[in-house]
């Protein structure tokens, strides 16, 4: 780890593209936990308007990213994308700051702020160009790295925020934080981003027309793996649905679910910064599939242990699993597209499709069958065979 630690403090890009995913991270962990909150209690949207805002915010988002994704692979455009994303960000947030209004929470939450999560893909987009000469070792052990940036935020800023709240603070004085975290965003993009004609890395662009770009990236060969790395990204989006749910049911308070989701956290980021030391023994894809069994039994014993002290034990499995998972996926991805940067971080994008959609039908299922200890059960049970199904897809393929 040393060595890849190394080669990202020497240079410039790096150290730029891991401030860039911390901020993004503080943007995400400061309003990700608190949206249906403000949505609902403080502008009044009804159940049913505010789940039609996540489909329509659902919709751009996947579509900027996809497109931006194949724009950026066509022409030199990729500081303009991330300009464009990081305005976006700051103006979401002041928006809704000064707006105040239901108006300007639907204008910033379904357009402006789903366009500006296109910015992470673009981020793990030019650390791919970077970082391409060096070997996929070291590639996927500095990527990891980056990616963790991302969930540091989660450990830091989100159990301040925590205190905050619970000190009264009124839920819109996030918004000037978001802003301020999007205006850092921004300064950092136009002093640090490398200008498309200067950039230190060399690129082919595609050649490809919007349509080809995009017929290639929905080929069966690609899209069905896809799918599949969102069955496995699954389980992180059921915890965050339904631990809560399951620890108030047991009788634990929130703080607990605070707690808990802090020291997984801190678990997760430590496993990935090491993951990729088990690249000198495993392939890529039997280290995320241990990670994704690993994952699935923490879901499926959540339900069974969440009533006593034992449910603490759940912070390894739950670390240990999602690092494997996180910090490798992104490069599994990127592979799949081979040199076109662009159209590895789409792939992101339609990854966060199939997770999403498919965390929705299994709490729908789960809590209709039974009640919500169902639903991690299953979880960890698609999980098992999504990756499953993948490792026998990919068993004649080069190992990477």
């Amino acid at each position: 780890m040393l060595n890849q630690l190394h080669h990202i403090w020497q240079t410039p890009v790096l150290r730029m593209l891991c401030l860039a995913v911390f901020l993004f991270g503080a943007h995400v962990s400061t309003i990700g936990p608190y949206q249906s909150l403000v949505a609902i209690t403080v502008f009044g949207l009804s159940d049913a308007a505010y789940a039609l805002l996540l489909m329509v915010a659902l919709a751009v988002g996947v579509g900027a990213a996809v497109g931006i994704g194949i724009l950026t692979d066509q022409r030199p455009s990729r500081w303009l994308m991330a300009l464009l994303a990081s305005v976006a960000m700051t103006s979401g947030a002041l928006i809704v700051w000064l707006g105040n209004t239901p108006a300007a929470f639907v204008l910033a939450h379904a357009l402006l702020l789903p366009v500006s999560a296109s910015l992470l893909g673009q981020i793990f987009a030019v650390a791919r160009l970077v970082l391409a000469p060096l070997p996929a070792q070291d590639r996927d052990g500095i990527i990891a790295i980056i990616r963790s940036f991302f969930a540091l935020p989660f450990v830091t800023v989100l159990p301040l925020w925590g205190l905050a709240l619970a000190g009264e603070v009124p839920l819109l004085r996030l918004y000037p934080a978001l802003a301020a975290f999007g205006g850092l965003t921004l300064l950092l993009v136009l002093r640090g981003w490398p200008r498309d004609a200067a950039a230190p890395w060399v690129e082919q662009k595609s050649g490809l027309g919007f349509r080809s770009a995009l017929a290639e990236m929905l080929a069966p060969t690609i899209v069905g793996r896809v799918m599949l790395i969102g069955a496995i990204h699954l389980g992180g989006a059921l915890a965050g649905a339904v631990t809560g749910l399951i620890f108030a049911g047991a009788g634990h308070g929130p703080g607990a679910v605070g707690l808990f989701f802090g020291l997984f956290v801190a678990v997760e980021i430590m496993t990935s910064l090491n993951a990729f030391r088990l690249l000198a023994y495993l392939r890529r894809l039997h280290v995320i599939a241990l990670g994704t069994f690993i994952y699935a039994a923490f879901l499926i014993l959540l339900p069974v242990l969440a009533p006593g002290d034992a449910v603490w034990l759940l912070v390894l499995p739950a670390g240990i699993g999602g690092g494997f998972i996180y910090a490798l996926a992104i490069g599994y991805l990127q592979d799949l597209m081979g040199a076109r940067a662009g159209a590895g971080a789409s792939l992101l994008a339609l990854q966060r499709i199939a997770s999403d959609g498919l965390a929705a039908l299994t709490f729908g299922f789960g809590t209709w069958a039974s009640g919500y200890g169902l639903v991690p059960v299953l979880g960890g049970i698609l999980m098992g065979l999504a990756v499953s199904w993948l490792m026998w897809l990919d068993r004649a393929r080069p190992a990477s």
